[in-house]
């Protein structure tokens, strides 16, 4: 292997991201001696203290060791993890965090963001390469597999969170927007009889699947429930009481809550109010706010059992409903 400095980092990081990758991909195995520090600096044209200082960071993480008068050698076998999710919300916190507390210190995870744009994904992808033990994707989209990830081993990847399309193979494991999101309603169809309307708040700037307005359309029509889908929550937005209100985007839902404020509304006791994926301030907010959501600690837990014991997975998750004071 061999080392390119560029812009993107200290020549001190990169070295330690080297060597780590050097050592992940068993380029050097547990007991071998690295080469010494005036190899490094004279082969890559850095100072003695660059090569010192990156030493120093992996032998505190305990990946190396080294022994007066004869240098150093590996102590241990890190593995690295790639970790390449949408964008950043406090479930994909959750999602994270479990990750990170299943796998523990053998493992190190490097977490990116792609933001929805599709440059940034491919870059991401074709850079991480051979560079990783394990990658974990979320897809840039819902309905069409990203072929940029066809460069990654299949044995190697796993797909998570969007996967309506054909995952050819691939471990995955997924949560369904459409028949699932159908038959949580489903569970809850009682509670919504007593409202005179059911608007579901997609918001059309958010990258939620849209196919799951026919099947919030289908279960309103079936159960004689009069509905409406919005698309934004305009300044001029009105919460209007005995009306619920399902809603996509987590700064939607404090919109509506600001706005039912102006007119004295209560969510739970004037207006309905379910929130899609699971917060933990959801708990606490208005005496507590209902989600709609799959379980992302599991899914943190299923993506470690991916990674530490190579469990060939393929799963959506079910989709359930924590009720709270907002029905």
């Amino acid at each position: 292997m061999d080392i390119d400095f560029d812009h993107k980092g200290t020549k001190v990081q990169q070295l330690i991201d080297y060597l780590q990758l050097s050592i992940s991909t068993n380029e050097y195995r547990v007991g071998d001696s690295l080469p010494s520090i005036n190899y490094l600096k004279e082969k890559y044209e850095v100072s003695r203290d660059t090569v010192f200082k990156a030493f120093s960071e992996l032998k505190t993480r305990k990946i190396i060791d080294s022994i007066p008068g004869k240098g150093y050698y590996v102590a241990s076998n890190v593995k690295n993890v790639l970790l390449l999710l949408d964008e950043y919300t406090p479930f994909k916190e959750v999602l994270y965090n479990t990750l990170i507390a299943e796998l523990g210190a053998a493992y190190k995870v490097d977490l990116w963001f792609h933001q929805f744009n599709e440059e940034l994904f491919n870059e991401v992808v074709v850079n991480s390469v051979g560079k990783y033990n394990k990658y974990l994707i979320m897809n840039y989209h819902n309905e069409e597999f990203s072929n940029i990830l066809t460069q990654i081993d299949k044995k190697k990847l796993l797909l998570l969170d969007f996967g309506k399309f054909d995952k050819n193979g691939y471990y995955y494991v997924c949560q369904d927007f459409d028949e699932s999101f159908e038959q949580a309603l489903e569970s809850i169809k009682e509670d919504l009889s007593i409202y005179k309307k059911i608007v579901y708040v997609i918001n059309k700037t958010h990258k939620h699947p849209r196919s799951s307005i026919a099947c919030f359309s289908r279960f309103c029509t079936r159960n004689h429930f009069e509905w409406e889908v919005v698309d934004e929550i305009p300044k001029a937005f009105q919460v209007n009481e005995n009306y619920f209100y399902i809603v996509i985007k987590q700064q939607d839902v404090v919109n509506i809550i600001k706005k039912a404020r102006l007119d004295y509304l209560k969510s739970g006791r004037n207006y309905g109010l379910l929130a899609y994926n699971e917060n933990p301030f959801y708990e606490i907010v208005e005496d507590g706010i209902s989600s709609i959501s799959i379980d992302w600690e599991e899914m943190g837990r299923i993506a470690a059992d991916f990674v530490l014991h190579d469990t060939a997975v393929q799963t959506y998750l079910p989709t359930t409903i924590v009720k709270r004071n907002s029905f």
